[in-house]
Parts: structure tokens; sequence; C-alpha cells
């Protein structure tokens, strides 16, 4: 069976340009997950709404989450520790640092314990959400492979990401990864 991938944009959502929009227009499996507040969100809110699109949309879930959703996979990942099978953690904003939007409520500390599945988090040199080191160690600590990609700016429709072929071929690695043994992740 192959997984389901579920899209999981952040603040302000994804607009019409931004590769998750195009992901989501070109293969119908792909699920947006569709927040109430896109502009200052309850982090148990996301995490709440967050938790009913993984039951409902079944098993063999990937996530691909951008900017502030990278903190919500590790935020529901320490609370609950749902299963999914993998996630592609896209230009993730360091929700600790002075350059993070005010208005979004509880995203501080970012959690950073391991992650329950098989993760990648992708980083940009020069993502004014974020510094290259902090996401390192982002990666670190959630288990993470690490990648960075150069001067991609926070990796969205702004810094000319569209379509984001090379992004496309990094879930098809997760989406290749063998299926868990059956047994619900820690």
């Amino acid at each position: 069976m192959r997984p389901r991938v579920l899209l999981l944009p952040g603040l302000y959502d994804s607009g019409p340009e931004h590769w998750q929009s195009h992901w989501e227009r070109s293969e119908p499996s792909m699920l947006r997950v569709v927040q109430r507040d896109w502009e200052t969100p309850s982090r148990q809110e996301w995490v709440d709404t967050r938790s009913a699109a993984v039951a409902a949309a079944g098993p063999q879930i990937v996530l691909a989450a951008h900017s502030t959703a990278c903190a919500l996979v590790a935020f529901w990942a320490a609370q609950t520790g749902g299963r999914v099978r993998a996630a592609l953690l896209v230009g993730p904003s360091d929700t600790d640092a002075g350059s993070y939007p005010p208005g979004p409520v509880g995203w501080q500390p970012m959690p950073l314990i391991p992650l329950p599945f098989p993760s990648t988090v992708v980083a940009s040199e020069n993502d004014e959400y974020v510094i290259l080191e902090r996401a390192r160690a982002f990666a670190q600590a959630w288990g993470s492979e690490f990648r960075s990609i150069g001067l991609a700016g926070h990796i969205n429709s702004t810094s000319g990401h569209g379509p984001w072929a090379e992004g496309r071929a990094m879930l098809a690695e997760l989406l290749e990864l063998p299926e868990a043994d059956g047994s619900p992740a820690p």
C-alpha cells in the first residue's frame, strides 16, 4: 500500500505558488491539513487538528511539513507519539528565536527529543526564520537526516521554490522506506 502524504503548511498557510500547493494539485493522494487560525495559532489547537487528520487518513502516513509545521510535528510527537511512517521537515522555523513572528501561542520551547519515525530536515543557509546551526541542532535532537540546500531562503514561493523537484525527490526517498513492523511508535 502506497503511503498517503499529509501536507502541513506553516504560519499563513501555503499560497498557490508554494511547493506544497503545487504538490497537492499534482497528486490527489496528497492531503493538506487545514488549520482554523493561520496567523495567531494556538499550538494545542494545531496539534489537535493534526492528530485528527492523521487518524482520518488511516495507516501509512508520510508528513511533508514546512516552517512552523515542523515545530508542530515535534510537539505532536512529544505529546502523543502518534504513528506515521516518516516526515520531511522543510525550513523549520525556530520558535525560540527573536525572528519568530509574534502572535502564535504556546510554541516555546521547541521540543528537542527524538521523533519516533524516520525524518529528514531540509534547511537553507540564509533562512530568515532559522539559522543553519539551529536547524542542524533540531535534526540531531530529532534523530533526523540533515540536508542543507545552500542559499535557498525560507524554501517557499518567495524564494522561488514553486514545484520544487528537489524536495519532491527527497519525499520520494521517504515514501520508499520499508513499512514499520506494525506496532505503534513509542
